[in-house]
């Protein structure tokens, strides 16, 4: 009806929000209250939050998590074995603690093994080089990388490295 591809594997709550044309694989698991937008790929052994939003023609590559907190805006691409947090101070015995939301603006990219701690935006266009921490606000247009992620150079839209910032 809507094009939708959910795996015989793959556990997706009735309260999730699929988009049409959206394919789900092997062992993921979509949470309840989530929203998925239209042509999106969620690749095998992922893991989408309850109330986790994707916007439209985003992938997510395998094994990433998206926590409950994350907002991913359109044609964002999150790389394999990527991870968000949304805990600042993590204690298993804290039973007051409180989600810091990430936002990941339009048309990011995140390279794979990444780490996003909580409660940080990720500009437009930006790309996370693989393997990086990333702690703070990453610029629109900006490439960064590192452990932990710093500035490196600029990018334009289709990732390419450029001399000076882009106009938004």
């Amino acid at each position: 009806m809507n094009n939708i591809f959910i795996h015989e594997t793959a556990s997706v709550s009735p309260e999730a929000v699929i988009g049409r044309g959206t394919k789900i694989w092997i062992n993921s698991q979509v949470r309840e209250k989530s929203e998925i937008g239209s042509n999106c790929i969620i690749s095998k052994d992922t893991y989408i939050d309850t109330q986790v939003k994707i916007g439209n023609n985003c992938k997510i590559q395998n094994s990433v998590s998206v926590y409950h907190g994350v907002t991913i805006e359109d044609d964002v691409f999150v790389g394999p074995n990527a991870c968000f947090t949304n805990d600042k101070v993590p204690r298993a015995f804290d039973e007051e603690w409180e989600i810091t939301p990430t936002l990941v603006k339009k048309g990011a990219s995140i390279g794979a093994n990444s780490t996003l701690v909580c409660g940080i935006t990720i500009g437009e266009y930006a790309m996370i080089a693989a393997g990086s921490v990333v702690t703070k606000d990453v610029e629109p247009y900006s490439l960064v990388m590192g452990n932990p992620a710093v500035h490196y150079s600029y990018v334009d839209k289709m990732g390419n490295k450029v001399e000076n910032k882009i106009n938004e």
